[in-house]
């Protein structure tokens, strides 16, 4: 089942199945038809709407290093980031296995692979927009300091 919403980044919608969120891709979609995605789009609003902070769903993180990679994103506090490297140090994993989590996060937003830079620099974003969807998040966020 898919719910969308239009966002300041355009629209977006979420998927979910066997209660839980699977996905959030960047193009519209249908309005929520289930209770599940009638709270991840109040969720989301909420969150574009700078009165969210942090989300309560029941989100599929995968399996294996790419759910320890994702779980750990989704422990960075809002307005928070951390450098590919150490998030790296802190699972105990390579930092192109977190380059390649991030790459692979099928729920950007709700798990901020946003909040990840590269040491020198932002580093990437697979999301539509790219970097500058990325800039926007983190400036969303109050973190457009820490990006100097």
């Amino acid at each position: 089942m898919r719910a969308g919403l239009d966002t300041p980044l355009g629209p977006v919608s979420v998927t979910e199945a066997e209660g839980l969120i699977i996905g959030l891709d960047w193009r519209e979609g249908p309005p929520p038809q289930t209770n599940l995605g009638r709270e991840t789009v109040a969720q989301l609003r909420a969150y574009f709407a700078g009165k969210l902070v942090a989300f309560e769903l029941p989100l599929d993180f995968g399996a294996g290093i790419q759910a320890k990679v994702r779980r750990a994103m989704a422990a960075i506090p809002f307005g928070e980031t951390r450098t590919y490297g150490a998030l790296a140090h802190a699972i105990g994993a390579p930092a192109q296995a977190i380059g390649q989590a991030c790459g692979a996060n099928p729920l950007p937003i709700l798990i901020p692979c946003h909040r990840i830079l590269g040491a020198k620099g932002l580093g990437g974003f697979s999301a539509k927009g790219g970097v500058e969807t990325k800039v926007w998040l983190l400036r969303h966020e109050g973190a457009a300091g820490l990006l100097i």
